[in-house]
């Protein structure tokens, strides 16, 4: 998404979420043929209106996705939003020349991105580090609706069993999650000590940890002269030495050695060779700027 940036265009979910859903059927739907043509024109241009017509056209898509994550009690804007970014690295990313649909390709990037919003936002479910726990969260509550067993009760040795053995998890796996996702958080609203006049709430002992505006501005001031400091430490570099660390260091996927030492008809030692004097080059450059 480095390379799309629709400035000036909003497509995150306003607060009235059912006049949201209304205005995006405004969009029309494209044909493959349409979608194919525009896809392959953003490709070549990277044209944002082209952009534009490709993401709009799709925007009933990250509705559909989010309607089958409703049942995890987080805000159905949120995720719908969460979903519009997951559609806009599918734009930047596809390859229309593969023969895929369009809306195929943006399914897998815009269910990413809810999913990971979801897992990132239960405070209680801190998994996440296998695929096997990830397709537990998401399947155990489809799975226990279809058994008919979304109340509290525990699971039967029985079930807990078979849901195990259809994700290919451990029943104690099953067992925790189960727990994990039966339980709730409490409300930080819940009042805690009503004998003051308003009633002292949990959210009043949290301390707000976000930035503030001073903060936010030295940051952002640093990144801009860091990256300034860079491009112009990039003048150092012949052409060969830049267009080699580029595709090793700063590309989506790097370039192999042996591929470049093909490209430049040198060994895959020299390459490497190349690339590590770089970006020595380039420090010692931005060394003697700063002091």
């Amino acid at each position: 998404m480095d390379q799309l940036n629709l400035n000036g265009i909003d497509f995150s979910p306003e607060l009235n979420l059912a006049r949201y859903l209304q205005s995006i059927r405004r969009y029309p739907i494209l044909s493959q043929e349409d979608e194919y043509n525009l896809a392959i024109e953003y490709q070549r241009t990277k044209n944002i209106q082209v952009a534009y017509k490709l993401v709009t056209s799709h925007l009933r898509l990250v509705v559909k996705v989010v309607s089958k994550y409703r049942g995890y009690g987080l805000p159905v804007a949120e995720m719908i939003s969460e979903g519009n970014i997951g559609l806009l690295y599918a734009v930047d990313k596809f390859e229309p020349e593969k023969g895929f649909r369009f809306s195929t390709y943006a399914l897998w990037w815009i269910k990413a991105s809810v999913q990971k919003y979801i897992l990132n936002s239960w405070s209680l479910v801190k998994i996440g580090t296998t695929a096997a726990q990830k397709k537990l969260f998401f399947n155990l509550r489809k799975i226990k609706n279809r058994l008919n067993v979304m109340d509290d009760r525990e699971l039967s040795s029985e079930v807990l069993g078979g849901i195990a053995a259809s994700l290919d998890v451990s029943v104690q796996d099953v067992t925790d999650m189960n727990m994990r996702m039966k339980a709730h958080d409490g409300s930080l609203n819940t009042v805690i000590d009503s004998s003051s006049e308003n009633g002292t709430e949990w959210m009043d002992f949290i301390a707000d940890g976000k930035p503030n505006q001073e903060e936010i501005y030295a940051r952002t001031e640093t990144m801009r002269y860091r990256r300034k400091l860079f491009n112009q430490a990039l003048g150092c570099l012949n052409p060969r030495e830049k267009d080699i660390l580029f595709k090793r260091r700063m590309c989506d996927k790097a370039i192999t050695l042996d591929d470049l030492s093909k490209t430049y008809a040198i060994s895959k030692e020299r390459v490497r060779q190349i690339e590590l004097n770089s970006i020595k080059k380039i420090r010692k450059e931005i060394q003697s700027k700063i002091n």
